[in-house]
């Protein structure tokens, strides 16, 4: 009973980071049932879905990425836009290497590919050094709660109806403003940053006739470099 005791109160590093994904995985079931519905919808088949979900593992950019194959946009540049909306993830992978104990290469790269959002919040908080088969445990649980989900949601869109299946791509704008709306909320820069984006895009592909993968990449690449540069004039302007 004793050793048993022990066991329970002192579980090990991969226990605990499969403890601490759970609640992701949990958070990750509705969006990756969405993306699978929404994938059906643009006409990929339960094996791209799931290989999109297995080889990409980014739920903004996925969805991004349906948004583009229904438009016929090509497949540079899809992979363009997501190599663009991920690199936020060099930051957050930089942050954890320093956090994370010193291990082989081969290690680092298995659980540095299920870096999201999610799993980064939840090993930065995290109190003191974390080991390797903690951040194996939190990606491992977060990783294939969003393989499995997508194509659960794949396989319901297909016994949904036809006109109901048809009417899902839709969905893609409202899933956009949800992601996009909380962001809002909390940076102003946000705000300015999607308007302009959005102005350039419209610009670019009804005024210049600009192919729409390529509008969407030279729109953001613009708004980015161009709202920080105002941010950082505001910011020496104020100093002065």
């Amino acid at each position: 009973m004793a050793t048993s005791s022990v066991l329970v109160s002192n579980p090990t590093p991969f226990r605990r980071g499969l403890q601490a994904g759970v609640t992701i995985a949990i958070g990750y079931m509705p969006v990756a049932l969405t993306f699978g519905l929404l994938a059906k919808s643009v006409d990929l088949n339960l094996m791209e879905t799931l290989m999109m979900s297995i080889f990409v593992f980014a739920g903004a950019a996925q969805y991004m990425a349906l948004n583009m194959i229904a438009l016929g946009t090509g497949v540079f540049e899809i992979v363009m836009t997501t190599f663009i909306v991920n690199i936020r993830h060099f930051l957050m992978s930089t942050t954890l290497n320093e956090k994370v104990e010193n291990d082989k290469k081969w290690k680092k790269a298995l659980y540095s590919f299920g870096i999201t959002d999610e799993t980064f919040s939840v090993a930065a908080t995290n109190e003191g050094r974390l080991h390797t088969s903690y951040m194996l445990g939190l990606v491992i649980i977060s990783y294939s709660s969003w393989v499995v989900f997508s194509g659960i949601g794949h396989i319901v869109g297909g016994s949904l109806p036809t006109t109901l299946q048809d009417s899902m791509s839709i969905a893609l704008y409202a899933m956009f403003v949800g992601l996009l709306v909380p962001s809002m909320k909390k940076s102003r820069k946000v705000i300015y940053l999607a308007a302009t984006a959005a102005l350039f895009n419209a610009l670019f592909v009804h005024v210049l006739q600009m192919a729409q993968g390529w509008a969407i990449i030279v729109a953001t690449l613009i708004s980015a470099v161009g709202i920080e540069w105002v941010e950082q004039k505001r910011r020496e302007i104020s100093r002065e």
